[in-house]
């Protein structure tokens, strides 16, 4: 090849080649900076892009989990109020029918003992009627609660519902039940003790599994920021880094646009020649 040609400028090229590199690294460094990500596409990094969107979906899908977590939580904190209801409406009933066990108590104080008795039953039932949450009932026995427990619905979670309907295996006192005599009144109290008790095993019961949820809750709160952190991991750009190495490739285009001018002009020195 002909060291001294117009034609050309092995120089220039060279020049151009290594300005046109760093050009594009110029270029690579401005997007991860005004990004913030070292890998923003497919194209920056095929594999790790690929990996990286896997965890974001599990994340993402991670919030059904917790909005399921949440609803389930919020069902059992309605079935547990209504069912500390029934409790306290029991402990007033097993107060008036011991009042109205009392064998020299008159007719007409028994009549409004047995009033107010069968006024509190039957708020127990509204009590249980309305106990629901998003059309769910934990307490008329009609159904139990299921949550998410994965981003891909494999597994869940459970709580078994808890019949404190009247008349049931929990609350044993019917709707029909009065204190009118001093003997109904007598039997009451061991029904509406054994009903106590039972509610309070139910309660706890519900306890248990609200607890379940919440604990689960958590753990998928923490899941997802270390599945959040990985991604950063992948695919986020170290800035401080990035900043420093565009200062470089800005110094280094100027040089590149340098040594460019200069391989252009070196062809003016042929002119010399024919001097």
């Amino acid at each position: 090849m002909a060291l001294n040609s117009v034609n050309t400028n092995v120089g220039a090229m060279v020049a151009l080649q290594n300005l046109n590199r760093t050009n594009n690294d110029l270029t690579t460094a401005q997007s991860r900076i005004n990004t913030g990500l070292k890998v923003a596409n497919a194209k920056d990094n095929g594999a790790i892009w690929a990996i990286a969107q896997g965890m974001r979906s599990e994340s993402t899908a991670l919030n059904a989990v917790k909005d399921s977590l949440q609803r389930g939580q919020s069902t059992l904190d309605v079935a547990m109020a209504a069912g500390e209801s029934v409790s306290d409406l029991l402990s007033q009933m097993k107060e008036k029918a011991l009042a109205a066990s009392d064998e020299g108590l008159d007719d007409e104080s028994r009549a409004k003992l047995n009033a107010d008795f069968t006024s509190l039953r039957d708020q127990i039932g509204k009590v249980i009627e309305n106990a629901k949450f998003n059309g769910v009932n934990l307490l008329d026995g009609s159904g139990n609660i299921t949550a998410l427990a994965n981003a891909d619905a494999s597994s869940t979670l459970t709580v078994s519902g808890q019949d404190m309907s009247l008349g049931g295996s929990i609350v044993s006192v019917s709707d029909t039940d009065t204190i009118g005599t001093q003997t109904t009144a007598s039997d009451m109290l061991t029904d509406i003790q054994d009903s106590i008790d039972a509610v309070s095993t139910a309660l706890a019961s519900l306890g248990t599994g609200s607890k379940s949820l919440e604990t689960h809750l958590n753990f998928i709160g923490k899941l997802q920021d270390t599945l959040d952190a990985g991604v950063g991991n992948l695919v986020d750009a170290d800035l401080a880094k990035e900043s420093a190495r565009l200062q470089a490739l800005q110094t280094k285009q100027q040089l590149g646009i340098q040594a460019l001018s200069i391989a252009n002009s070196s062809t003016r020195s042929i002119l010399g020649l024919f001097q």
